[in-house]
């Protein structure tokens, strides 16, 4: 019985041993299989070619050449600071507020045609055809000076005054002017010269709610007040009262631009050093076709650019007066919405005439006269 017994067991030990090496193959084919099929998507031990040299260590798995590379961890990123003055959000400044010199770098230098410069640009683009009509024509219709800034403009601002303080005048109702009638800027004039602010020293020692009181409803009054205050303190410490006299140094003053530096430079020191373009001169100038962007048929997009290209063909004899010229035309006649062409003696020789949006009025005498010619 013992026999039986112990051979049973031996049997069953060689079936078993049988059985576990049968399991051990099959386990190692199937390594064999999983580990080729695999092989192009596995990271050998060497070192991948796009990671740091200082990379964690690897995790190394049992049995396997697979090396698992772990991501360093990202150093923590400190926010931007806004650079001081300015926002990294919000509103655009307006017109003129914001001028700011060009600094020169490999992908912001502009073109000769568009740099501003302190010195004037030679005529030496051609010029459009019939200019000098159209010109003429402008003329004409601006004769009876029934345009606001013909009576109220900036050119009066302080015109009873010393120079000195006159210079002073001229110089806060161009800062005034952007972005306000000439009615209304006027008016704000009237009444710091009735407060006695037309002076440096004055608008020094003022209270800044006090100015804001005075030129409101001008456009944005509440930053030019503080405009006004920061102009003064400059005035007094830097110009022994006066105002600058070159072209750099208004553009330096807060608030100033180039369309009120050339203004200031004509009326406050006789200084032509370009044409004073805002944006009735802007308008008109693209609507003749007189100024397009440097190279192409296209129309300019600021009074800066539309100040360039008009000074490329304009004789300069005329820098001075196209300025009231074209503001009173587009004052009263081309106006910014509903032009009254039907009013205008050069519509032949204007390639915007009736292509805006006009008053029904003209819209019906527009009609009615190619009724007559059909």
């Amino acid at each position: 019985m013992s026999l039986v017994n112990g051979g049973a067991a031996s049997s069953t030990l060689v079936h078993n041993a049988a059985w576990f090496y049968r399991i051990r193959t099959m386990n190692r084919q199937i390594q064999g299989a999983v580990s080729s099929s695999n092989k192009p998507l596995s990271l050998k031990t060497q070192q991948h070619p796009l990671s740091d040299s200082k990379s964690e260590p690897a995790n190394v798995v049992s049995g396997s050449e697979t090396r698992v590379y772990t991501r360093k961890k990202r150093l923590k990123q400190e926010p931007l600071e806004p650079l001081p003055g300015k926002q990294l959000c919000g509103l655009p400044d307006i017109e003129d507020f914001a001028y700011k010199k060009n600094i020169a770098s490999p992908s912001s230098r502009r073109s000769p045609e568009t740099s501003i410069t302190g010195t004037s640009v030679k005529t030496v683009g051609n010029p459009p055809e019939n200019w000098v009509k159209v010109l003429e024509g402008i003329r004409q219709m601006r004769s009876s000076e029934d345009a606001p800034v013909d009576s109220m403009g900036c050119d009066k601002a302080g015109s009873f005054l010393p120079p000195t303080e006159r210079r002073f005048a001229v110089l806060l109702g161009a800062l005034l002017s952007s972005q306000t009638k000439d009615q209304v800027n006027n008016a704000a004039i009237h009444r710091l010269h009735q407060n006695g602010l037309l002076t440096p020293e004055a608008v020094d020692k003022a209270d800044e709610s006090t100015i804001k009181e005075l030129i409101y409803p001008v456009g944005f009054y509440t930053r030019k007040a503080t405009y006004m205050k920061k102009i003064a303190r400059i005035c007094l410490v830097k110009y022994n009262g006066d105002i600058p006299n070159s072209l750099d140094d208004l553009l330096s003053l807060p608030g100033i631009g180039p369309k009120m530096a050339h203004l200031i430079l004509h009326i406050a020191w006789n200084d032509v050093q370009g044409i004073c373009v805002d944006t009735h001169v802007h308008r008109i100038c693209n609507r003749l076709g007189w100024v397009s962007r440097s190279g192409t048929k296209q129309k300019t997009t600021s009074p800066e650019e539309t100040r360039v290209a008009l000074q490329q063909w304009l004789p300069k004899e005329e820098w001075v007066a196209i300025n009231p010229l074209l503001v009173g035309f587009g004052q009263m006649i081309c106006t910014p919405l509903r032009p009254r062409c039907e009013a205008c003696s050069i519509t032949k020789l204007c390639p915007a005439a009736f292509k805006e949006t006009s008053s029904p009025s003209s819209k019906l005498k527009k009609s009615n006269g190619r009724s007559k010619e059909l």
